[in-house]
């Protein structure tokens, strides 16, 4: 890169790549830092995407292959005492509610995208510039060095990933599965259409993690056919298993400026991603709402006037109030479903359950949510 770079992105994961890929687009000149790592474990994560960060990636030309992204063509969340609620893609006169994509395979296609990409030089360190956005994740070090409060509430539960095949197709439908304990089992679909392959996202008490983890695979796989209501048949482990705890968190501030040792101005500074929120993933959203930033951020730059800089604080203004609004119904939302089930005292299973029925036959309600999910509100 011949003239230094306008934006500097600390952290090159699905985030940080997508942004510097928009950023590029529009001929903003950007350094990505993304230092050397060692080999890590196999990654059995996968991501609910929505339209509209299905849109977003398809435009920068990163979506990954059929193979690799799963329509889901129908959803079936269960409750612990008979409720239920079902949504079809067919219902929304879409292709699909959303897509299972396999988080691999998603950042290969964005490491290939930012190869290509002649405004972004990939860098080991970070180097100055008029803004810095910090997509780092959940445990960013430099929100930490900037004084960032990062408001984190616990749940007192792990998630619980790993791989299976099933006995019988998934027949592109996501299936979620919540009991009287606060504990969510989801079963995503993989593979394509007619595939048996699924992710397992399993949120339970912190405290049975451990064991859960501990266990062989066959035990393991009982345990998540009984769970499941046998809704697939037996299941094999065809991966390692990884946890993690849960929580919900924001960052009390989302931009501001860098001060110098002498205490002169260094630049702006912006987060975005999990740096800047995390919600339970219960509902899927932590991604999309993480490329929402992504794409909010690089279209208020790309409308700024002639006459500001990518670092003007009132110009990141505009890209924190647009983003916290949404953040923070998203939390809410997801923080209150948990909620709704963490509690087993009469009358609250019936009353969830019967809640959960009526929600199903009230279609404009029903839509409504349907479609915010969707990124098409």
């Amino acid at each position: 890169m011949a003239l230094p770079p306008e934006v500097c992105i600390r952290g090159a994961g699905i985030v940080g790549r997508t942004l510097a890929l928009l950023l590029a687009r529009e001929r903003v000149r950007v350094a990505l830092v993304a230092p050397a790592e060692p080999a890590a474990r196999e990654d059995v994560r996968a991501y609910a995407l929505n339209a509209a960060s299905k849109a977003l990636l398809e435009s920068l030309r990163a979506w990954p292959d059929a193979g690799h992204a799963t329509p889901v063509r129908e959803m079936l969340v269960h409750g612990d005492e008979g409720g239920r609620v079902h949504f079809q893609a067919r219902q929304h006169a879409v292709d699909a509610l959303a897509w299972i994509v396999d988080v691999p395979a998603l950042e290969r296609q964005l490491a290939d995208a930012v190869r290509f990409a002649p405004q972004v030089e990939v860098v080991s360190a970070p180097v100055k510039a008029p803004l810095t956005v910090v997509c780092e994740g959940k445990a960013s070090s430099t929100r930490e060095l900037l004084g960032v409060h990062y408001e984190v509430a616990r749940y007192p539960q792990h998630a619980i990933a790993a791989r299976l095949e099933a006995e019988r197709p998934h027949d592109d439908t996501a299936r979620q599965w919540f009991n009287d304990k606060g504990e969510v089992l989801a079963l995503l679909p993989l593979g394509g259409p007619g595939s048996r392959a699924l992710a397992l996202v399993w949120s339970v008490d912190q405290f049975r993690a451990p064991t859960l983890l501990a266990q062989d695979a066959d035990t393991f796989c009982a345990g998540v056919r009984e769970a499941c209501g046998d809704a697939l048949g037996a299941f094999t482990l065809t991966s390692e298993r990884a946890a993690w705890p849960l929580q919900r968190a924001t960052a009390d501030r989302w931009i501001g400026r860098f001060t110098t040792e002498d205490g002169k101005d260094g630049g702006a500074w912006a987060l975005a991603g999990d740096a800047a929120h995390t919600v339970h993933p219960l509902a899927g959203q932590g991604l999309n709402l993480g490329l929402a930033d992504a794409a909010a951020l690089a279209q208020i730059l790309k409308q700024r006037e002639y006459w500001r800089s990518v670092g003007d604080t009132r110009l990141l203004r505009r890209y924190e109030r647009a983003r916290r609004a949404d953040v923070l119904a998203m939390g809410l939302a997801t923080d209150g479903l948990q909620q709704l089930f963490a509690h087993a005292m009469d009358p609250l299973p019936q009353l969830r359950n019967w809640g959960m029925r009526g929600f199903d036959r009230t279609r404009v309600v029903k839509n409504w949510i349907a479609r915010q999910a969707m990124g098409l509100a």
